[in-house]
């Protein structure tokens, strides 16, 4: 292939579109996988962040930067006895990781709320 064919194949691309409701289940999945996160936030509870409630997913903010790239708010509640930096650090990298093989899109950053702390709920012994 010569190059002004490459070139032309370059240009003539195309527009790709990805919607939202895609990228949040994609960071949705690759947080949850995290083992010490117990879940995502309910961020609506939060009087200071009740702007964050029109998005209908909880605990997930996506902006597109003009650059063509994404900023990710995650608010995240974790369990009891796990190290806050190293689980946000394996969010953030599995969040880029995620969105980056799933729908080649980069993300400029990923910031990571710690929101609260969960015990793991321990089980009853019935027969005693």
């Amino acid at each position: 292939m010569s190059l002004e064919n490459k070139e032309q194949l370059v240009r003539y691309k195309g527009k790709i579109t990805c919607n939202r409701s895609i990228l949040m289940s994609i960071i949705n999945l690759a947080t949850r996988e995290i083992c010490g996160v117990s879940g995502l936030a309910n961020i609506s509870k939060f009087k200071m962040l009740n702007f964050i409630k029109k998005n209908n997913n909880q605990g997930l903010k996506v902006r597109f930067n003009p650059n063509g790239t994404l900023s990710i708010d995650v608010y995240v509640r974790i369990y009891y006895g796990y190290s806050v930096p190293d689980i946000a650090y394996k969010i953030q990298e599995n969040i880029k990781n995620g969105i980056s093989a799933m729908v080649d899109m980069k993300t400029a950053k990923v910031n990571v709320h710690v929101m609260g702390v969960d015990f793991e709920q321990e089980e009853t012994d019935i027969t005693a």
